[in-house]
């Protein structure tokens, strides 16, 4: 098939556009061609929280990306929805995270829609963790417009169907594994390219921080005194999406200076091996989720995984198989890194992480896609 891609992607940074790329790429692998049409304005810059939208990294040279779209001037969404038109695609797939984006997709969605073309809307968030008026008025220009959807957690289809009147199909299809981030280091390497000492155990954090991960419960649970009887340390790697200050003074008030690395700058793609490859476990605390690519991170390297039991993330990682699902509670987190120590359970969870990750693969989701009924 001939298939457009429209969403963030290089020179855009981040998950999103690492997700879009990759999956580029899963359709060119299967023999598609491939087309992706992206941004010259994604956010304008008071919308934007983090210190800048683009990437340091290199050109990605096995993908045609087309920068055409600015986020606030709906000329350039005629524009790009007559250039998608004139290719005659099978497929457009939008890559859909935010209400912000709904006005521009949902108009080229409508210039490219044809009997030949056929508009899939694959959704990351339909309604987003911190809701605004936003979400309330604009998703449903963008879902009119569809004629199919791919989620990727039950949560997310049930909000889908909220805008949705006319019971358009729905696939439901997980969040692939990440798996571009390059092969696992042995701890001491990835310690030494950190500058951090590979005989202390580590929890990782990852991710850009903002209320809804829920930075703040995990350190009032890395607090609990039963985790000083370990060489342990915590990790927070990624860019504060917020004012620091109160994470800052939650390590003063426990005294965890000693006991928490802060990298709190935006991690490039070629850096997240080495964070990934010297923690034990990966904690994600969230208040609020649907699915997490930094789960499908820790598959790809193997990393046992705390989750708390909101949107879809129970729905991927099995309690006390892979790792653990625990209320958003401090002591139920800190209970469970406990265990972890404590019962040495690493091992077994690794074993089962190999065998769990079979089913994030890149194919299925391109599978689901192409399963629709459209």
């Amino acid at each position: 098939m001939k298939i457009v891609i429209v969403g963030t992607t290089y020179p855009y940074r981040g998950g999103l556009a690492s997700f879009n790329e990759r999956l580029a790429r899963q359709f060119k692998h299967e023999g598609h061609e491939v087309e992706v049409f992206t941004f010259t304005l994604q956010y304008p810059s008071f919308l934007f929280p983090g210190v800048t939208q683009l990437s340091a990294e290199p050109q990605p040279a096995d993908l045609k990306i087309t920068r055409s779209i600015n986020s606030m001037y709906p000329l350039s969404w005629i524009a790009t929805g007559n250039k998608i038109k004139q290719l005659k695609p099978d497929r457009v797939i939008f890559c859909y995270w935010m209400a912000f984006m709904a006005p521009c997709f949902g108009t080229i969605a409508r210039m490219v829609r044809s009997s030949k073309t056929k508009n899939i809307a694959l959704i990351h968030n339909m309604i987003p963790h911190e809701p605004t008026l936003l979400d309330r008025l604009f998703p449903s220009y963008f879902v009119q417009a569809m004629d199919g959807f791919v989620a990727m957690a039950a949560s997310v289809e049930a909000d889908i169907r909220h805008f949705d009147k006319s019971n358009k199909p729905i696939a439901i299809s997980p969040h692939p594994i990440y798996d571009h981030y390059g092969a696992p280091l042995q701890k001491q390497q990835a310690a030494l390219y950190l500058g951090l000492r590979e005989y202390v155990s580590y929890i990782l954090f990852f991710g850009f921080i903002r209320d809804y991960k829920g930075l703040d419960l995990l350190l009032e649970a890395f607090a609990d005194e039963r985790l000083r009887a370990f060489p342990l340390k915590l990790i927070v790697a990624g860019e504060f999406y917020e004012n620091p200050e109160p994470y800052l003074s939650l390590i003063a008030r426990f005294k965890l200076e000693n006991h928490v690395v802060l990298r709190t700058h935006f991690i490039p793609d070629s850096e997240v091996r080495n964070y990934f490859s010297v923690a034990d476990i990966v904690a994600q605390p969230y208040r609020t989720a649907t699915q997490s690519g930094v789960s499908q991170i820790a598959y790809h390297f193997e990393k046992p995984m705390l989750v708390t039991n909101v949107g879809g993330l129970s729905e991927i990682v099995p309690h006390n198989q892979v790792g653990y699902v625990v209320e958003v509670q401090p002591k139920q987190i800190a209970d469970a890194l406990v265990d972890f120590y404590i019962n040495n359970r690493s091992e077994k969870f690794i074993k089962n992480i190999q065998v769990e990750k079979q089913k994030y693969a890149w194919s299925k989701m391109t599978a689901a896609i192409n399963a629709l009924k459209v």
